[in-house]
């Protein structure tokens, strides 16, 4: 899928001045005229991007795992301008607007039965900050207010404010900012790949970690366990269904809640509505984002079970906690055609059957000698690369280095993208649109075997 020049109905080229006053995020201030250099995205169309060139790509992750339904659903566009018109904004403080209203009577509509509420924010981060604020006045309002700790996985992402950052595992992103929010624990995340023991034996020791690391830092302590029901951070990590199983029981056995962070995997990106009903496990919150409005505007929200909300409705308790832009109402808007759309098209089953195709199509990889193995579930994919197909033995520091040097570039020559050797991760993630065509994806997994060839001479 070599990537084209397309000069029909191209934007204009942006170029040096104002694009050098903005701050990249995860990325470096561009000096003096570096910002020639840097990829301007101008037009989405479907599942394919254009930029500010003209040159186009197919976009095999959903810009960051978001754009479920693809580029240009004017529906969605329509809807937001609609709305703006009539209201285009009031708080929810005390008050309701009809868009949150009917949203989230469809949100609870399509969550597993036991959720009662949703609590509606800007995206992921603030999604999760507030279910951990959430749960440590749960805990409070049933006379335990010492159980403000919570255990989460290493490795696993959660967001980049100061709360979710504490409770994010990746040492990379939060030595910058320590010492971070208090109370953050970590258990080792579920990795079978890299493990002698079978994937339900795996599995399960790594769920017994997170009782372990409870009972060391006192089950009076800990409120909540936080999991992804496939693990991002680390490429697409998946566990066995035993696992969320034994889980749910440790949290019960010590009285914490289960917070299951779906800002990913909601929304059909893994074949449900939401993660936890694809895996089959009952979590007491679900933090949300990303595809509630497949990244057409800035939405987030924590379902609430009927357990969760029982302290607050006997005592009369407000959640003391409140944001500007919760259920935003063009937001809300968006979010409600956008999950018109994944029902109407079916987009939720469409996830699983064309997975499985794009599944079988990377695992037709195998034969290159950096490859180790495809994990995910429906269209959520990684692929992890290895110095030895047979031993599974990991690159060197300097093999690592030459894979970040070429891969990311030259996939993204290809015309395909996708996130390559991110962080220096010798990992191939993919999070195609959820109505995706099985022909364009095959044609992604002939552009990957193209750039993995030659990196196969690399190492």
């Amino acid at each position: 899928m070599p990537s084209e020049i397309v000069t029909e109905g191209s934007a204009a080229a942006v170029r040096p001045g104002p694009a050098r006053h903005v701050w990249r995020h995860f990325n470096p201030i561009v000096a003096g005229d570096g910002a020639s250099d840097v990829l301007v995205m101008s037009r989405g169309e479907g599942s394919w991007l254009y930029d500010s060139d003209g040159r186009r790509y197919y976009d095999a992750l959903s810009a960051l795992y978001c754009v479920n339904v693809g580029y240009g659903r004017t529906e969605i566009g329509a809807a937001m301008a609609r709305q703006a018109e009539e209201l285009a904004y009031f708080p929810i403080w005390g008050t309701l607007t009809p868009p949150a209203i009917e949203l989230a009577g469809k949100v609870i509509e399509l969550a597993p039965d036991h959720m009662d509420q949703v609590f509606f924010t800007s995206g992921g981060s603030e999604s999760v900050d507030a279910a951990w604020k959430l749960t440590r006045q749960y805990h409070r309002l049933r006379g335990k207010p010492g159980k403000t700790k919570v255990v989460a996985r290493e490795g696993a992402y959660h967001g980049t404010s100061m709360g979710a950052l504490s409770i994010t595992g990746v040492p990379s992103l939060r030595e910058a900012f320590e010492p971070l929010v208090p109370g953050a624990v970590h258990a080792p995340k579920v990795d079978p790949f890299h493990s002698d023991e079978s994937p339900r034996e795996h599995s399960l020791a790594r769920a017994e970690a997170i009782a372990e690391a409870i009972e060391r830092e006192g089950p009076d302590t800990v409120g909540a366990i936080f999991i992804e029901p496939v693990q991002n951070s680390g490429g697409c990590l998946v566990a066995e269904p035993e696992y969320f199983e034994r889980v749910r029981e440790i949290a019960d056995e010590y009285d914490a809640l289960l917070v299951s962070d779906e800002t990913i995997c909601s929304w059909g990106r893994i074949g449900a509505f939401f993660g936890c009903q694809a895996i089959g496990y009952e979590p007491d919150l679900i933090t949300t984002a990303k595809g509630l409005t497949s990244g057409y505007a800035p939405m987030g929200a924590v379902l609430v079970s009927d357990k969760v909300t029982a302290p607050f409705r006997e005592q009369g308790e407000a959640f003391t906690h409140g944001l500007t832009f919760g259920g935003h109402p063009v937001a809300a808007a968006a979010a409600l055609a956008n999950i018109e759309i994944i029902e109407s098209e079916g987009l939720c089953d469409r996830a699983r059957s064309t997975g499985s195709h794009f599944r079988a199509a990377l695992e037709g990889l195998a034969d290159l000698p950096i490859f180790g193995e495809v994990r995910g579930i429906a269209m959520f994919q990684a692929i992890e690369l290895v110095a030895d197909r047979d031993t599974r033995a990991p690159f060197s520091d300097k093999q690592r280095q030459a894979l970040l040097d070429f891969v990311p570039d030259a996939i993204r020559e290809e015309g395909v993208i996708c996130r390559a050797i991110h962080r220096g991760a010798p990992l191939i993630q993919f999070a195609p649109h959820l109505n995706a065509r099985p022909e364009d994806l095959d044609e992604v997994v002939g552009s990957v075997r193209r750039v993995l060839e030659r990196a196969s001479e690399l190492v």
